[in-house]
């Protein structure tokens, strides 16, 4: 019977793919490259999400905040625009955030693979408060 877990020889096949098609994964957390920033979008946040945050959380670099999502998504935007890609968050409903990826990386057939052992990764290396990253079309 198979987990729900990514097998190690299939999540390294995984990232041989994504590197065949759209170039490595990064290395987090080895390169300091400058942030980028993307078009300014509508982002939502629940109520619930809202109403729980309070002024010591939204100083706070782990707290689970827009401001420090897209903090974390900075760090990996240049390796995305390499790719001609991109990731824009459309909402954080409690500890699930929920992003777009675009241009390239919207149609990649690796796409899963960026989503989960790029993006979700460093999101929750970053804040631990988020337990997953959700792509919506």
């Amino acid at each position: 019977m198979r987990s729900g877990k990514i097998q190690p020889a299939l999540a390294l096949e995984a990232a041989s793919d994504h590197h065949q098609l759209c170039g490595p994964l990064p290395t987090l957390g080895t390169e300091a490259r400058p942030p980028m920033t993307t078009a300014e979008t509508p982002v939502t946040q629940s109520p619930a999400s809202t109403e729980a945050m309070s002024t010591a959380e939204a100083s706070d670099p782990r707290a689970l905040t827009l401001e420090n999502v897209e903090r974390a998504l900075d760090e990996l935007r240049p390796y995305l625009m390499a790719d001609g890609g991109n990731v824009e968050v459309v909402e954080i409903d409690g500890p699930i955030v929920k992003v777009r990826l675009q241009g390239a990386c919207g149609s990649c057939p690796s796409s899963t693979m960026t989503l989960k052992m790029g993006i979700e990764r460093k999101l929750r290396e970053a804040i631990p408060e988020v337990n997953e990253v959700v792509q919506v079309l």
